[in-house]
């Protein structure tokens, strides 16, 4: 709970610095601009929080993205109905996650390998289904997903803060989610208490693929436009927020509050350097410099928690 209450600190204090920095950051359209457009990397990350405290890595969830949305605009292009079309692409997504879990879990495959193979694998699948084409023309029903909004909130906002608010229970009063613990902190000790680890393993892939199907439908709602380019360096920008949050990439220790918390860092540091006329360049090279610090930080912190105190 330290960690996460350092991250809300970081928060505020980038926050401060962005309201003196300009006027136009602290009002209310500009605050709910950027918790809106953080759903989406918010989202992912929750999938990648499993993974990584897992000890794992997803490098394929924005190919998935991807994929998903083009099997969704594909089937419903076909004459599906938007909802079976919709459930067609959260089943593309999962299954893919179920495959990165199975390469790693029973081909033995290290995750960078395995998801880096379904990367390109997942790319060149939505790029074959579309033949290269964003494919558009969707009901206003489904685009409400992405436009409509409860009480002024946008409803990306409020599907994402269930999302977080389900994996927190799942990470924190299931057995997935305490075994997803036990696999991270040391898979071996796991595995001899009698964790069947290759199906927790598995079973943290497919979540990881399946709300990556879930960003998709979100934005091809957004756009009203299923795109075989969409998701690109979304794998990166969601291992940004779950680093920052506090998870280890080593595993075993982190939390879907600290990545949320992630998340809207990412999402304030872009929105201020936007008003600020920060090209975007440049906000790639300070997002990552903010990466590097962030697991300086943690392996600082894991290398003084190791240390005998006198």
């Amino acid at each position: 709970m330290r960690r996460e209450f350092g991250t809300l600190a970081g928060l505020l204090v980038l926050c401060v610095v962005l309201w003196f920095a300009t006027p136009h950051f602290l009002t209310t359209a500009n605050l709910l601009n950027v918790v809106e457009q953080s759903t989406l990397i918010g989202i992912i990350a929750v999938g990648m929080t499993f993974v990584i405290l897992t000890a794992g890595i997803d490098l394929s969830v924005g190919s998935i993205v991807a994929l998903s949305g083009v099997a969704m605009g594909t089937a419903f292009r076909a004459g599906l109905p938007v909802f079976a079309a919709a459930l067609t692409g959260l089943a593309v997504g999962l299954a893919c996650g179920l495959a990165n879990g199975a390469l790693i879990t029973l081909g033995r495959l290290p995750p960078f390998i395995a998801t880096l193979g379904m990367m390109s694998i997942a790319r060149g699948g939505a790029l074959m289904l579309s033949d290269g084409r964003p494919i558009s023309g969707y009901p206003a029903t489904f685009r409400e997903m992405a436009t409509g909004d409860v009480m002024g909130v946008p409803a990306p906002v409020l599907l994402m803060l269930a999302i977080y608010g389900v994996a927190h229970f799942v990470l924190t009063r299931t057995t997935l989610g305490r075994y997803t613990y036990a696999i991270g902190g040391n898979e071996e000790a796991a595995e001899l208490s009698g964790i069947g680890v290759r199906a927790y393993k598995s079973a943290v892939y497919g979540i990881a693929g399946l709300l990556s199907a879930v960003t998709a439908l979100l934005l091809v709602a957004r756009l009203d436009s299923a795109q075989p380019i969409a998701g690109i360096m979304y794998e990166l920008d969601a291992i940004a927020a779950v680093v920052i949050g506090g998870t280890s990439l080593l595993g075993g220790s982190g939390s879907v509050i600290g990545t949320l918390i992630g998340a809207l860092i990412m999402g304030v540091l872009r929105n201020g350097l936007n008003l600020l006329g920060v090209s975007s360049y440049l906000q790639q090279v300070a997002i990552g410099g903010v990466i590097i610090v962030a697991v300086l930080m943690d392996m600082t912190l894991r290398r003084r928690a190791r240390l005998p105190t006198e």
